[in-house]
């Protein structure tokens, strides 16, 4: 066990290094930007402690992976291997438990945490192969793959609505809204192969019209029932409902124009700091979505021919 953690260990510095960021930098850089986003979010938004345990959990549910729980199970013992999942989730939440606490959010951390141990009793089985129906056709792989992993974000999403609608609070409604955005700005987030871009028979700028594009009508199609019933139901506040939309519709943007502005490699840390900087400052896009729009250009014409 102690030279599998010591190999993580080495796998993460090696990763930070590949990534351009020295090993000091990094390991200083990466806790203040996490502590400044944190206290950003409980500072701007009433239900921060619930994202907050979401985003955590989302770290801890990648561990559970079928495959690499079958390879951990065919190196270790059974006993080895529960220690080691208990150990690696506790270790994936720390930095949230402990900003929980600061804010004295204890019965939030104390749930998330038990939440996480009680993760390391679930068996995944290989053998059990039921696919998934989407809405979205195979053209738009993002959202085809990124659906069935996420699936169960949009019935909590829809449920929410639900309450919101119940208790006459807009404010979750427009967090159901987000929640979907978050949820959908993360299928953004690794490289495909380069042969599947350069299949397209398109120009470099085309290219980046149709993947927007059909972005963004996926998501429409994904909101759609909390933007009529919410719509219905607080008519009076339509106006931030629209400003919510044109947020998510912005920032899902960004992150297609970042994914493509450093390919076929994936986005550096800048790109990273640019786009964290502008949840933090939302007018920072009128210059960051120009910017990695003209680099994506540049990049994709060595793959289209443009």
């Amino acid at each position: 066990m102690k030279e599998y953690f010591q190999l993580q260990f080495r796998m993460l510095n090696r990763k930070m290094i590949d990534f351009g960021l020295p090993l000091l930098v990094g390991y200083t850089l990466v806790p203040f930007l996490f502590i400044l986003l944190s206290n950003h979010l409980f500072e701007n938004t009433e239900f921060a402690m619930y994202v907050y345990g979401l985003i955590a959990i989302s770290f801890v549910l990648k561990l559970s992976e079928p495959k690499r729980n079958d390879f951990l199970k065919s190196i270790f013992n059974k006993d080895n291997y529960k220690k080691i999942r208990a150990i690696e989730n506790v270790i994936y939440c720390l930095p949230f438990t402990f900003f929980l606490v600061f804010k004295n959010q204890f019965v939030v951390s104390t749930v998330l945490n038990v939440f996480i141990i009680f993760s390391t009793l679930l068996n995944f089985s290989t053998n059990i192969n039921i696919p998934i129906p989407t809405p979205f056709s195979k053209k738009p792989f993002e959202f085809t793959m990124g659906f069935r992993k996420t699936y169960y974000i949009f019935p909590i999403a829809y449920f929410l609505t639900y309450i919101s609608v119940s208790i006459g609070n807009f404010n979750i409604g427009v967090f159901s809204i987000l929640l979907i955005g978050i949820t959908c700005f993360s299928y953004y987030s690794k490289i495909e192969n380069e042969y599947f871009v350069w299949n397209y028979n398109l120009s470099s700028k085309e290219f980046l019209l149709e993947k927007t594009k059909m972005c963004l009508i996926n998501f429409s199609l994904l909101i759609l029932p909390i933007i009529i019933t919410i719509s219905i139901v607080f008519f009076n506040q339509i106006d931030i409902i629209i400003i919510c939309i044109l947020l998510c519709y912005a920032y899902l943007t960004t992150i297609i124009f970042a994914k493509y502005s450093s390919f076929p490699n994936e986005m550096n840390m800048s790109q990273g700091i640019l786009i964290a900087t502008s949840f933090m400052f939302p007018p920072i896009l009128l210059i960051v979505i120009p910017l990695f729009y003209s680099q994506s250009i540049k990049k994709l014409n060595t793959v289209l021919n443009d």
